[in-house]
């Protein structure tokens, strides 16, 4: 694919995108570790995107998007709206290029995710997560100032930047145990890690994991068409994987890969994130704890090349503690 394909902004996501963004990536970042993690006698890879500098996997996506920004749009800025990681990894890759980015994010963010979005030098603008459409408030603030928005995963740059996590861990897993991996478990909000991740290993199953009451790419998965979360959707420690409606990006390349989705209980997760402290030492938030979550429940099966994200670690520090010490 040349090179002005994988410039062009209607193109979809593809393997080549997401080795070229792999390349970027590999220029800045060092790989995260693959941890080795015995379930029930059987050895799960960790890949611990929680050790990145924003604290997630985000960080892939944004730099991607904002390293093929031209001189223009440089100038205007961005606009991008999450609820933390993503927001921390475009305000991370802006302050390293000097672009100014603002963040609009849910009042109800974690705080952390909040803080550390400002201290990273982005303007921060909140809205009601519930009341309130974030892509409506970025258009109507592009539409002003000029600034190019950055969605969180319905983007074919953010996808192939977060696919080339994926990149890294065909490559790790080549290297430690001998095979590229056979079962790709992911951690899924809008679905952006796991199907980046799918375009680079073509041979390996995909599972999907979600929070209970917000599973719209399962059922979307399942039913073969796009449907939003449910009504009065439950309140969820997940904040990173609230996302109401999937897009037509992830959902088709997922689609095609007969993708497996799952969701996991409160309770699941708060176990996960419990055993990730205690035998892989990591901090990690709910929502990258979901995948983990899975495996321990027995609700996603267990290869001997599986491997599992662990998407984010940036938990606010009290409610790390009262999970942890429950």
């Amino acid at each position: 694919m040349t090179e002005q394909l994988l410039l062009d902004p209607t193109r979809k996501p593809s393997a080549a995108g997401v080795e070229r963004a792999a390349g970027k990536v590999a220029d800045i970042l060092p790989k995260t570790p693959l941890l080795p993690l015995t379930v029930d006698g059987k050895t799960i890879w960790c890949k611990a995107e929680c050790l990145q500098p924003i604290g997630a996997f985000k960080i892939r996506g944004g730099w991607h998007r904002l390293t093929d920004l031209d001189e223009d749009q440089r100038k205007c800025g961005v606009v991008a709206f999450s609820s933390g990681n993503h927001a921390q990894g475009v305000a991370w890759a802006a302050q390293r290029l000097g672009v100014k980015a603002t963040i609009i994010m849910p009042a109800d963010a974690p705080l952390a995710k909040l803080d550390n979005t400002k201290k990273l030098g982005a303007e921060v603008i909140t809205y009601d997560r519930l009341a309130d459409s974030r892509e409506e408030l970025a258009a109507e603030l592009a539409g002003k100032t000029g600034a190019v928005v950055v969605p969180s995963f319905d983007d074919p740059w953010i996808i192939e930047g977060q696919g080339s996590t994926g990149v890294e861990i065909r490559e790790q897993m080549i290297a430690q145990s001998g095979a590229a991996p056979d079962h790709l478990v992911a951690c899924c909000g809008g679905g952006g890690l796991a199907s980046g991740m799918s375009l680079v290993n073509p041979e390996a199953d995909i599972t999907l994991v979600e929070p209970e009451g917000w599973d719209d790419m399962k059922r979307s998965l399942e039913g073969g068409s796009i449907v939003p979360v449910q009504d009065n959707p439950p309140e969820t420690e997940c904040d990173a994987l609230q996302t109401l409606i999937v897009s037509p990006l992830t959902f088709n390349v997922l689609k095609a890969r007969n993708a497996n989705a799952l969701a996991v209980t409160k309770a699941e997760v708060h176990h996960a994130m419990r055993v990730a402290f205690e035998k892989l030492r990591l901090v990690v938030e709910p929502g990258g704890a979901v995948a983990l979550a899975a495996i321990l429940a027995g609700k996603a099966a267990v290869t001997d090349r599986t491997v599992i994200t662990i998407s984010g670690g940036n938990v606010d520090r009290d409610r790390f503690a009262a999970i942890i010490g429950a």
